[in-house]
């Protein structure tokens, strides 16, 4: 489907939980659609899809989640005659979401909420649009990849151009619309709650850096290894700093440089299943602000799904 002004986009996910070792969704039962369907909604003013997907979730089931690994979309044409598209997400909920939330209270969007087994809730789900999205999930289920941890590749935000900076290259400030960038961008990784942010010793890597670190109260972890001076010089260490996040298996990113950027690509596929066959090329080729999360398995560390994000400004 081609996005244009009149197409509605909205965004949701596949909630899901074990219990009792089995894996259960979350169903929504609507009484003003008389539908049973997956939680999502329309995408606000300004905000990014993988932000709208944890906001509607919250809304409508009062659970507060972090994003998985993308499932695709849905398409199709609402009863007015335009165009709506849905992006879904895998969204794992955990027992101390589901204790904070407590008991389900109707609002005006849900009248109430099922956990129930995946064969159960194709079975229930009123539109075929959405099984197919829950498919996709169960696909994952089977092999053993549902769970998984992102790294998120990221290049700083726009700086001062060299011709316009006296100091060295590592010193070189964020230009307002950088810092603007690194501020829209923040709560869009913050969908997937990293818990390491690893960072060039760049001035312009740690500014970018500054927003999310503030909304997540993660830490920014300083390292040459991944910086732009060293690349060029020979003396980084891309692939030690990749292997370590591998190993972790925790949601983490990694902010650098555009030459460097492809390298940790490279490295992330290196060192996990099925990289090597997926074409990276637009996940390598990021603009200021872009960056590209890593969807990797935690049980077999493959490489289960790509997506590319950038700033809204």
């Amino acid at each position: 489907m081609t996005i244009t002004s009149t197409t509605v986009v909205a965004a949701g996910a596949v909630c899901w939980r074990l219990v009792e070792g089995k894996v259960r969704v979350l169903l929504i039962h609507r009484d003003h659609h008389g539908d049973v369907s997956l939680p999502k909604g329309k995408v606000d003013p300004g905000e990014a899809t993988p932000q709208t997907a944890v906001r509607e979730i919250r809304e409508e089931t009062g659970y507060r989640v972090t994003l998985g690994a993308p499932l695709g979309t849905a398409e199709y044409l609402l009863p007015g005659g335009r165009d709506k598209v849905v992006h879904y997400w895998s969204a794992e909920v955990t027992d101390e979401s589901v204790a904070e939330a407590g008991a389900f209270t109707p609002n005006h969007e849900v009248a109430a909420i099922e956990w129930v087994g995946i064969d159960k809730a194709k079975a229930m789900l009123t539109y075929a649009r959405d099984a197919d999205v829950l498919q996709r999930f169960a696909d994952r289920v089977t092999t053993g990849r549902a769970r998984t941890f992102p790294i998120v590749a990221l290049r700083h935000a726009k700086t001062t151009s060299p011709s316009d900076w006296h100091g060295s290259d590592a010193t070189r400030p964020l230009l307002p619309q950088g810092r603007r960038q690194a501020k829209s961008i923040a709560p869009v990784i913050a969908a997937w709650a990293p818990t390491r942010i690893v960072s060039s010793t760049a001035a312009r890597c740690l500014a970018t850096l500054e927003p999310l670190s503030e909304l997540t109260r993660v830490g920014v972890r300083q390292t040459d290894a991944i910086s732009q001076d060293a690349f060029e010089q020979g003396t980084d260490d891309v692939a030690g700093v990749v292997k370590k996040r591998l190993k972790k298996k925790v949601a983490a990113v990694i902010c650098s440089h555009g030459p460097v950027l492809p390298e940790v690509i490279r490295q992330i596929s290196l060192g996990t299943k099925g990289g090597d066959r997926i074409d990276l090329r637009r996940a390598s080729s990021l603009g200021t602000a872009e960056f590209t999360v890593l969807h990797v398995s935690v049980d077999d560390t493959a490489l289960v799904a790509i997506e590319t994000h950038g700033p809204a400004v």
